[in-house]
């Protein structure tokens, strides 16, 4: 009996790499026509989350993007945005499984841009200026997000609208982000705020911290 559970148990792993090596989207699969442009080499993990406004949506090249990740542009399928993309992808980046981009107005991802599992990036969030009409009725407001090249999110992390994180940063999981932070920035928290920076004369450091500081402590 347990050989054939063995057997069994093989054959089904087998078929389902199948399964996942057939359902991935790629630049020469049907599904990855759709897109406004899939670089060379890009994967979307099988299976894949929900994806729209596909003609929006521009990847680059061998980006992988993980298992039951979303893409999304504009409020749901078939609403013209306009001719430009809205979502661009750089190339060599790693979006982690479970993951939600949620684009209307503009994300910018920078080249080798990695996240860890379920991280959120949005451009839009609900208001709630008029105190008697259903939040969720309230139009919400849309503001732009770019995300440097070189860049990490943590696991968890949650990119709200407006926020705009430069190059080689580092976002600790779990961060609620909102603001501008420059290159080489650590930002952690809820609400997030910058924790370490990096310059020539004192590397990584806490903010606020000057030469005369270091030679003090040294």
């Amino acid at each position: 009996m347990s050989l054939v559970r063995r057997a069994a148990g093989s054959l089904v792993h087998r078929v389902y790499a199948a399964i996942r090596a057939v359902g991935a989207i790629t630049p020469a699969s049907p599904a990855g026509y759709r897109f406004g442009r899939l670089g060379q080499g890009v994967s979307i993990a099988f299976p894949v989350g929900a994806i729209f406004g596909e003609r929006w949506i521009e990847i680059g090249d061998h980006t992988l993007i993980g298992e039951r990740v979303s893409l999304s542009c504009g409020m749901g399928p078939g609403v013209d945005l306009g001719p430009g993309s809205i979502l661009r992808i750089g190339g060599s980046c790693s979006i982690g499984r479970g993951s939600h981009i949620v684009a209307h107005q503009s994300i910018d991802i920078g080249e080798h841009v990695f996240t860890g599992p379920y991280v959120y990036i949005t451009d839009q969030n609900h208001v709630y200026d008029d105190p008697e009409t259903p939040i969720g009725r309230q139009w919400p407001r849309n503001n732009p997000v770019s995300i440097g090249a070189g860049s990490w999110l943590g696991t968890g992390a949650i990119i709200l609208p407006g926020t705009r994180i430069g190059r080689q940063c580092v976002v600790a999981g779990g961060a609620v982000v909102r603001g501008e932070f420059p290159d080489h920035s650590v930002i952690a928290g809820v609400p997030a705020k910058l924790v370490r920076s990096y310059s020539p004369e004192l590397g990584w450091h806490a903010p606020g911290l000057t030469p005369l500081d270091r030679q003090a402590t040294a």
